[in-house]
Order: structure tokens, then C-alpha cells, then sequence
């Protein structure tokens, strides 16, 4: 017999986790039965420590049914870090994973699985966008952004997905032992889990999708935001240059790129009229980028170390810090190259930005976010 696991990445999903839990229960009497005593399903339940009370209501679910089984995480957050630390937790040869929002219906995990074995298939995607799938919860504006992701998606993994509909869905079972090892290389700081795992298969998996009946959200909040949609753009060009560039080494660059322009604009600003030379007021222009790269990195490419009230500030006084000697040699090689090379306040500017981006970027890392 078959053992299924059923991974439900949770943060704070209290009104929906226990309506879920039962309804899977209940459907895993007559769909995974027990043989010889021993339950053929173990429901995983990865809680990124929610402040709502969720864990503590699947523990006292644990307690009355052994099917269910609680991984809290403290210190370790993301919904990609969760479900593949769910996956290798789990005890199941075929693995699905789904929402804890109650989005997905509990008859979707019957059909995929029924799917994934009659065609001993690796990989089976609940796809919103399947010819016969019906979308009760999907706002218009998140369809559309949707709909664009996954037109993008399709374009940066192997032209074999091409029959693929939804490369962004958070629905999907898996055959564990074959993908064990994608599992593992995936990027969890990455956009989509799916979408990390299509693009480092290469087109290696056998795959197919069954047609999801997207229900609306009755509980807790959408957790899509400016940093998803950041994620999602970090992933797309992280593909694009074949992996090549660490994830958070192009996100900081982006982040640098609308430093560039603060510090372009604050120089014209202050030259404006004024009475200031350029070597006078490029050094605010210089502590200006700075500040708008950290609140920026701060919040969005070190989201999950992100700094708050008083550590916001001082970590913006460690980030000046670790930029002192940069923002010196910014200072320094733009001031020459503008006085002895060529009159041109960009160029000038970008000449000394250059130079700094490298010990910004690890330094900062190291000393200010705490990542390696």
C-alpha cells in the first residue's frame, strides 16, 4: 500500500487549518485505507511559528489523531523553505502539497494522485488555468497577474513543459524518491517552489495537470505582496543567467540600480542653483543612495532577516558603517575621474559606483543582515 503525505505549509491560517485538517481526515478513510492497523496518511502540518494560534490547534489535533504531525519553525520563515523542508520530512513515497487556506479542494488530492499512479508519473499540477478548472477565488487583478507570471515562467524552464498551464500553482503531489534530490537543490529564497523545481529539472519529469475548483478565501489574509512579486522577478533572472549570479546577489544589484538613480537625482537637486560645488555635494547624494539601498535590501532581499524599530536604526548605522570606505572610494574615484578624465557628472558617478558594489554587497551581508 501506498503511503501518502499531505504537506500543509501554515502561517497563521487559525480560522481554515482545523475545517481542513478534518475534511482531509475524513477523506482518507474510505480513499487511504489503513492495512494491518498502521495509517497509510500522515498529515504534516509546517507552521512558520504563527502568532494566531495555529500551531497550538493542530498540536491538540495531533493529540486526538495520530494522522496529524506539527513541524514548527522558529527562525526560519518562507513558504518555499517550508514545503521542502515538509518534503524531506515526510514519510510518504507520493507527497502532496497544498494551500491551508482552504482554497484547495480536498477531492483535487484524489484525483492527482489517481492520475500520478495510472501513469507512474513524477509529477502531478493543480492548474487554475486548465481548460476545465472553475476559479471561485481568484480576484481579477491576482488572474491577471497570474496569467502574465506563468506566461513568463513557461518562457524560462524547458520548452518540454510547454503543456504545462500553471507553473505557479501552491497545488501539486510529488513522487518523492525520484525528485529527492531536485528537492533539496531547490532555491527557498526563490518566487514559487513549482517553478523552482521545473527549472532545475530541465525537463527531466514526467508531468501532467488535473483541473482545480479554486474556492474562494474564507479565512486570514492574501499573502501576496511587493516582495512576491519582487521574488518572482529575482527568479526569472536568476534563470535567465542560467543560475550563474546567486539570487541575493541580483537583488542587491537591483536594489543599487535605484541607488544609482536617488544619488543621480539628489546631486542634480542640490546643484541646482546652488553654490556648492560637485566634490561638495556628492557626498550627500553618495549617504543619500545609501539609505534608500539599505531600507530597500532591508525590506525586500533580506525580507526574512528584516530589521525592525530600534535594530532598523541600528543596523542603518552598521550599513554606513560597512559603506564608510566605499562611499570614500565612491567619493574619490568619481571626484578624480571628473577632474581629470572626462567633465561628466554620470559618468563620473557611475565610475565610482562600480567600484563599490562588490564590498557593499558582502560586507553588508555579513556584518549588517548576519547571512553568509
Amino acid at each position: 500500500m501506498t503511503r501518502l503525505s499531505i504537506i500543509l505549509p501554515t502561517f497563521n491560517e487559525a480560522g481554515s487549518i482545523v475545517d481542513l485538517i478534518g475534511r482531509l481526515t475524513a477523506f482518507s478513510v474510505d480513499f487511504i485505507p489503513s492495512e494491518e492497523g498502521g495509517a497509510q496518511l500522515e498529515i504534516l502540518v509546517v507552521d512558520d511559528d504563527s502568532t494566531d494560534g495555529t500551531a497550538e490547534l493542530v498540536r491538540q489535533l495531533s493529540l486526538q489523531t495520530p494522522l496529524v504531525r506539527l513541524v514548527r519553525r522558529v527562525g526560519r520563515r518562507g513558504l518555499a523553505s517550508a514545503i521542502r523542508e515538509g518534503l524531506l520530512d515526510a514519510t510518504g513515497e507520493l507527497a502532496v502539497v497544498m494551500d491551508s487556506d482552504g482554497q484547495h479542494e480536498v477531492a483535487s488530492v484524489i484525483s492527482a494522485v489517481q492520475l500520478l499512479r495510472a501513469d507512474r508519473l513524477d509529477l502531478v499540477i493543480g492548474s487554475r488555468f486548465h481548460p476545465e478548472a472553475c476559479i471561485h477565488g481568484l480576484s481579477a487583478r491576482r488572474e491577471r497577474g497570474s496569467t502574465w507570471a506563468n506566461r513568463w515562467a513557461r518562457f524560462s524552464v524547458s520548452r518540454r513543459y510547454g503543456h504545462l498551464t500553471d507553473l505557479m500553482s501552491g497545488f501539486f503531489v510529488v513522487r518523492v524518491v525520484t525528485c529527492e534530490v531536485l528537492i533539496r537543490a531547490v532555491d527557498v529564497n526563490g518566487f514559487k517552489f513549482l517553478y523552482e523545481l521545473l527549472a532545475l529539472s530541465k525537463g527531466r519529469l514526467r508531468c501532467a495537470e488535473v483541473p482545480l475548483r479554486f474556492q474562494p478565501r474564507e479565512h486570514g489574509m492574501s499573502k501576496l505582496d511587493v516582495a512576491i512579486f519582487w521574488d518572482f522577478l529575482i527568479s526569472l533572472i536568476h534563470h535567465l543567467v542560467f543560475r550563474l549570479l546567486p539570487r541575493r546577489a541580483i537583488s542587491f544589484a537591483l536594489v543599487g540600480v535605484s541607488g544609482v538613480l536617488v544619488q543621480l537625482v539628489v546631486t542634480r537637486l542640490l546643484l541646482r542653483g546652488s553654490i556648492f560645488s560637485f566634490e561638495q555635494v556628492l557626498p550627500v547624494a553618495v549617504l543619500a543612495a545609501a539609505t534608500s539601498n539599505y531600507l530597500i535590501n532591508n525590506a525586500l532581499t533580506f525580507r526574512f532577516q528584516r530589521q525592525r524599530g530600534a535594530a532598523l536604526v541600528r543596523g542603518l548605522l552598521r550599513f554606513w558603517l560597512v559603506a564608510s570606505l566605499p562611499v570614500l572610494a565612491n567619493v574619490g574615484v568619481a571626484s578624480a575621474y571628473f577632474k581629470f578624465v572626462q567633465s561628466d557628472i554620470v559618468v563620473a558617478q557611475l565610475a565610482g559606483i562600480l567600484v563599490v558594489f562588490i564590498w557593499n554587497y558582502a560586507a553588508s551581508s555579513r556584518f549588517v543582515w548576519n547571512t553568509p
